[in-house]
């Protein structure tokens, strides 16, 4: 089993959309997608860049993927300490603060953290592991005790899905048992990038996901393409 997780090409917030340069990502990663043998189902954000996204890349194949409403960008703001002039999202917080407070570290007590306690940011967080749990079962993966075991060892079903940067590190931290607040905050990956979390099967019967790539970008690079600091606060490296 292999999930991949997708982020949409440069985004158009205003309208919901896709920049000229996310269409030209979106493009570029179209190409590389139709190389892929074997998917076992393509899922995506109802929101229209990870719609669009997926559009370029499926709609060549004949594709249409399955819709799922908790794969849109999370969705709960929160007061910045300091600023209660506007709610923004739950991560982006600056490293003087989140970085002194041992709770945001935690795998298990992280949605106890001052900023999370009230604001509904661990019952969503909740709710759309819990959607992914689901989601999961349908292919015969079950968690217990903080342990993955599949009904069907040694499965290769590969599921793709268009969605957002904040959202994937949800569903990421879920499987590799970390804090989301911990990857929100020291982990990129760029529009149109792909990350592969495979599930290792060292026992049969017993999985271990492991990241076997984050945030690529080899179609942008290969076509000539910028990489977009869009969700970044620093020079993107082309390297």
């Amino acid at each position: 089993m292999r999930l991949i997780f997708i982020r949409h090409g440069d985004p158009d917030y205003v309208n919901d959309s896709l920049t000229e340069k996310g269409k030209r990502e979106a493009e570029l990663l179209a190409k590389r997608v139709a190389t892929w043998d074997n998917i076992t189902h393509y899922y995506a954000s109802p929101l229209g860049r990870a719609q669009l996204t997926a559009k370029y890349s499926l709609n060549p194949l004949g594709i249409t993927p399955t819709t799922l409403d908790w794969l849109q960008e999370f969705p709960v703001r929160i007061y910045h300490p300091g600023d209660n002039t506007r709610m923004r999202v739950a991560w982006d917080l600056l490293p003087d603060y989140w970085r002194k407070h041992p709770e945001y570290f935690d795998k298990d007590n992280w949605g106890n953290a001052d900023l999370y306690r009230e604001s509904g940011v661990k019952e969503e967080y909740d709710h759309i592991t819990g959607e992914f749990t689901k989601l999961l079962a349908e292919y015969g993966i079950h968690e217990k005790e903080n342990v993955y075991y599949t009904d069907k060892p040694g499965d290769d079903s590969t599921l793709v899905f268009f969605c957002h940067l904040g959202v994937s590190f949800v569903l990421i931290s879920k499987l590799l048992g970390m804090s989301p607040t911990f990857m929100w905050h020291t982990f990129f990956v760029a529009t149109t990038s792909v990350t592969i979390v495979g599930a290792e099967e060292l026992t049969p019967g017993i999985l271990n996901f492991r990241i076997q790539s984050l945030g690529d970008t080899r179609h942008l690079n290969d076509g000539g393409e910028p990489t977009s600091r869009s969700g970044y606060f620093q020079d993107i490296f082309q390297g």
